[in-house]
């Protein structure tokens, strides 16, 4: 039974995660096993309020999670730690304080509400040689992995999905991520430029790749729904498919990574290829402020 600290209480995934583990009447299809939550680390960030950090402690309680102000205590007897922290400005002080702990971490998205703190967490995690990983659950709806691995060759992927109101910070790195996580992996690393455009209903952006491929992200204002195309080549013929994201699932899936990952299996996506997704939407957002192409920053520049 792997024990598990869960740092922050703003997000429901806090509430999410520790469900699939140990709540009483959790669906038997939805359980991940020998996993248990035992402290959840709460504080207030512009995302939640005192009134519904509380709701959220007395639940967890429920499920027998010590809910705890004081940091050294949260972390004090777990065997990894899961950073739950909707507001992404706050990922940097608190992955400081467990870099050094010698637990491998999962960093729930985003990795960081700036470049400049994605690259801190980066240089922190070399540092101290931290087993960690972040990322949205959308990637590994099953459909989607299927649909993707069907082709042997991608030229164009779209991904379509929500795009929230977030209370502080940057909305588009803040939910954008689901959708921009999913283009990755359908079109693979390195991406070069983007152009974006912002209208009432929603942020597009084309993204471009090398050998003139090209993908597009829509994030849609309202509308809680996950899908695209892929376009490409299947043995040997030219193919073009849609898909739609099955969320039904998501979290449990994910946590089966998690899990695989705390007991030592490579992490699924690496700290690298999050850091580029979050380049993406910086250079989107820069792209929608000067109405130009935006080359896609590079880990290893400013």
């Amino acid at each position: 039974m792997l024990k598990i600290a869960i740092i922050g209480l703003d997000t429901s995934h806090s509430i999410a995660f520790p469900r699939l583990m140990q709540a009483p009447d959790c669906p038997e299809a939805e359980r991940v096993p020998d996993l248990k939550a035992v402290t959840c680390l709460r504080f207030e960030t512009p995302f939640q309020n005192k009134e519904g950090l509380d709701k959220r402690q007395a639940e967890l309680e429920t499920w027998g999670v010590k809910v705890t102000e004081n940091f050294d205590e949260a972390i004090s007897d777990c065997d990894a730690i899961m950073m739950e922290i909707n507001d992404g400005a706050y990922h940097l002080e608190y992955f400081k304080k467990v870099a050094a702990l010698g637990k491998p971490v999962f960093l729930d998205k985003p990795l960081a509400g700036s470049l400049a703190d994605g690259r801190a967490i980066l240089k922190l995690m070399k540092k101290h040689n931290t087993r960690v990983w972040s990322g949205s659950s959308l990637p590994f709806c099953e459909n989607f992995e299927k649909t993707v691995a069907s082709f042997s060759e991608i030229q164009r992927g779209h991904a379509y999905g929500a795009l929230g109101n977030a209370p502080a910070g940057d909305s588009l790195i803040w939910y954008g991520v689901h959708t921009f996580e999913m283009l990755q992996s359908i079109m693979g690393p390195n991406p070069l430029f983007v152009r974006a455009v912002e209208t009432k209903s929603a942020i597009t952006t084309v993204v471009e790749y090398d050998n003139g491929r090209e993908g597009i992200v829509e994030t849609i204002r309202g509308s809680w729904f996950y899908g695209g195309r892929i376009q490409g080549m299947a043995q040997g013929q030219p193919k073009m498919e849609p898909f739609t994201c099955d969320a039904t699932f998501a979290y449990r899936d994910i946590l089966r990574e998690i899990k695989a990952f705390f007991l030592g299996g490579p992490a699924p996506v690496g700290m690298e290829t999050t850091f580029e997704g979050l380049a993406m939407m910086t250079a989107a957002r820069k792209s929608i402020e000067t109405g130009k192409r935006v080359a896609v920053p590079k880990l290893s520049k400013g």
